[in-house]
């Protein structure tokens, strides 16, 4: 089980780098901005699910289904309306205060969608 499952659990940048990197990840990092935010950048290794499409009934992409999810956005409001309704599917999700924007304020990777340097849109 995820170990700091709760809703209203809000996971700093750190924690979320630590739980979805390395070798053998105890969750996925799910962006849930819009295609073109996540087309200009993301963190390396994330599973893109619009939050729109999310909304709208749409499921999970193969590689998240089944897994924690840390849960994120451009600042943190998506993400958070993300985990609501996540959970109420049954998954075990929590988000990341800030968003990508304190992930790249703390130098961490950022990728576009071929894989080279991106930015936060």
């Amino acid at each position: 089980m995820f170990p700091f499952h709760g809703r209203g659990r809000r996971l700093s940048i750190g924690e979320a780098r630590t739980r979805t990197g390395g070798e053998r990840p105890e969750a996925v990092l799910l962006d849930v901005r819009e295609k073109p935010e996540w087309r200009t950048g993301h963190a390396p290794g994330a599973v893109h699910a619009p939050l729109t499409a999310l909304a709208a009934g749409g499921t999970l992409p193969a590689a998240a289904r089944g897994r924690p999810l840390v849960v994120i956005c451009r600042s943190g409001h998506r993400s958070q309306r993300a985990v609501r309704l996540l959970a109420e599917r049954g998954a075990d999700a929590v988000d990341v205060k800030g968003g990508m924007n304190a992930w790249a304020a703390a130098g961490l990777p950022v990728v576009d969608e071929r894989g080279d340097g991106g930015s936060i849109a």
